[in-house]
């Protein structure tokens, strides 16, 4: 076996073989002083910390790159909705008035004169109470 291949399994492993570690939680502060303390484990775990960290602002990078990149498609889908909601808009409304059964021009006129005649008759009603209230009012002074 190479050193890197022997190096990458002693990174694996705690350290824990050459020294078994007591618990500090026990141990006067003369004690925990004077208990053996491995390079490696101190290495592995600053590595372990350093590695955390790192990991941790990746995280937040790719969290902060996937809000941004989500945002971006939203504003870009809601800007394809209003583009393209005028379009179909139109299309609905000429597919609609495709389907409208426009009248004859006879028709049209029938019911304008229909029209014209009810305005004429309401008009000579409201004249008729109009005048008879005046002439009823004069009566009283």
């Amino acid at each position: 076996m190479s050193k890197n291949k022997k190096s990458k399994k002693s990174k694996k492993s705690s350290g824990a073989k050459s020294t078994p570690m007591l618990s500090t939680a026990s141990l006067s502060e003369d004690q925990v002083a004077q208990q053996p303390v491995s390079e490696d484990i101190v290495t592995d775990t600053a590595n372990k910390e350093e590695n955390k960290a790192k990991t941790q602002e990746q995280v937040k990078d790719n969290n902060s790159k996937t809000d941004k990149t989500v945002k971006d498609n939203k504003k870009a889908k809601k800007e394809k909705k209003e583009k393209g909601k005028f379009k179909r808009k139109a299309k609905e409304t000429f597919s609609e008035l495709k389907k409208v059964t426009w009248p004859t021009f006879g028709e049209v006129c029938k019911k304008t004169g229909v029209v014209l005649v009810v305005v004429i008759i309401f008009a000579i009603v409201i004249f008729g109470i109009d005048t008879g209230m005046y002439y009823l009012i004069g009566l009283l002074k």
